[in-house]
């Protein structure tokens, strides 16, 4: 089963998302800030992690940044959802780590659509 840990703090987005997905089968870990999410990370495995850009805590970019260099997971798929879409945040992203943005808002079929793009399903 594919493991998802969802990290958003705004709980009526984090319930539409978690709810689309797990329609779909996917196994969700939920995280409500940036560290919650790194520690979740740094626990366990997951197939995907969907971070808010701006959380409480700690960013999404943070978490994508301490991620790849300090718990060294380099395969683990990292998708980055912000309203911040300028062409240097999403570079931003990018350089920190992250392999995919969605800017908000978003359907629930464009989530699910980019999900099955990066998962390769």
């Amino acid at each position: 089963m594919t493991r998802i840990l969802l990290a958003e703090d705004e709980e009526i987005l984090r319930m539409l998302v978690l709810d689309t997905l797990e329609d779909e089968g996917y196994e969700i870990d939920e995280a409500t800030d940036g560290q919650e999410a790194y520690e979740r990370l740094s626990m366990n495995d997951y197939d995907l992690v969907i971070l808010d850009y701006m959380m409480p805590r700690m960013t999404g970019l943070e978490v994508v940044e301490k991620t790849r260099n300090v718990l060294n997971k380099k395969n683990t798929k990292m998708m980055i959802l912000s309203a911040k879409n300028q062409q240097a945040d999403r570079e931003r992203m990018k350089e920190a780590g992250a392999d995919f943005f969605m800017s908000k808002p978003f359907s629930p079929q464009q989530l699910l659509e980019t999900i099955g793009e990066i998962l390769g399903a």
